[in-house]
């Protein structure tokens, strides 16, 4: 592995004032579990590697039915798989976080680490676009927010500038009626990169069978994570029904912008898209129907 210099930050300024100092060469160490493999590879490089674990703020992990639910930078994924309001009010997310990695890794890769390593077939970000997620940024000239859809832009880089970096994820409470799933397929047990991945997010009408609105989110079919904005707006107004569903996978599927590469063909993609968006989009309406 390369050498490379490293400090625990103990603050959010203090963490700020070292990536503005250093640049490009600086790196955010938040779980590690993408940065470190990446570090030992050269496909990544660093002179300076900031812990921001130390970090209280980054730390932190609550949710209320009123304020939503906040998630720090540096909470390792099986803390929200071990909380049973967060399970119960998103389901969907927890979807995702369940896929990423096995019990150890969970026990140290973060929301925030997957976020910002910006892979286009990352398996939290669908499920956190579905969700209306916002990343909460600290840089130099203060905090910012930025909707999650707009964060990645590009396979591996982000809407950081110099100096910033992600503090923590808010996501908003969930409505009455609301249901979300994300789903991926990968060829075998073995392999973690997801081929494709879909989520999907549905508000429905105290009855049961009116979409009041929706969102569908793509995973590894463009450079970067996708939120399939007109198979979205396709959704409002629609009765929950197997028609619409079939229309809007449809949508979703001319949406999908793949590549062939080794883990699968541009034409397999485009028909993976079609079907988990399909099946995603049942999953959310029978989980919306079981929501108060």
């Amino acid at each position: 592995m390369q050498a490379f210099e490293y400090v625990a930050a103990t603050s959010v300024t203090q963490a700020v004032s070292l990536l503005k100092e250093r640049g490009e060469q600086a790196r955010v160490l938040s779980g590690g579990t993408d940065l470190l493999v990446q570090l030992k590879e050269g496909r990544r490089y660093a002179s300076l590697l900031i812990d921001i674990k130390p970090i209280p703020e980054v730390n932190e992990l609550s949710y209320s039915p009123e304020t939503g639910l906040r998630i720090g930078a540096a909470v390792p994924c099986f803390h929200l798989s071990n909380q049973a309001a967060i399970r119960q009010a998103y389901p969907g997310l927890i979807d995702a976080v369940a896929l990423i990695g096995g019990v150890q890794i969970q026990g140290r890769a973060t929301l925030g680490g997957n976020l910002s390593n910006a892979s286009p077939a990352a398996d939290s970000i669908p499920a956190l676009i579905v969700h209306h997620a916002v990343c909460d940024i600290a840089g130099p000239a203060g905090r910012r927010e930025l909707a999650v859809e707009r964060f990645c832009t590009a396979p591996g880089k982000n809407a950081l500038d110099v100096g910033e970096f992600l503090v923590a994820i808010r996501v908003p409470p969930p409505p009455a009626h609301f249901g979300a799933a994300y789903l991926r397929f990968i060829p075998r047990n073995e392999m973690d990169i997801a081929v494709v991945g879909a989520a999907a997010s549905v508000t429905l009408n105290k009855q049961g069978d009116i979409i009041l609105s929706g969102r569908i989110a793509l995973g590894a079919v463009a450079p970067t994570p996708l939120l399939a904005e007109e198979a979205g707006a396709a959704l409002a107004g629609r009765p929950a029904d197997a028609e619409m569903i079939e229309q809007v996978a449809r949508i979703a599927q001319h949406a999908a912008r793949p590549i062939t590469d080794m883990r699968g063909t541009a034409a397999q993609r485009k028909h993976l898209a079609y079907v988990l968006t399909r099946r995603v989009l049942e999953h959310a309406i029978e989980r919306a129907r079981t929501t108060t």
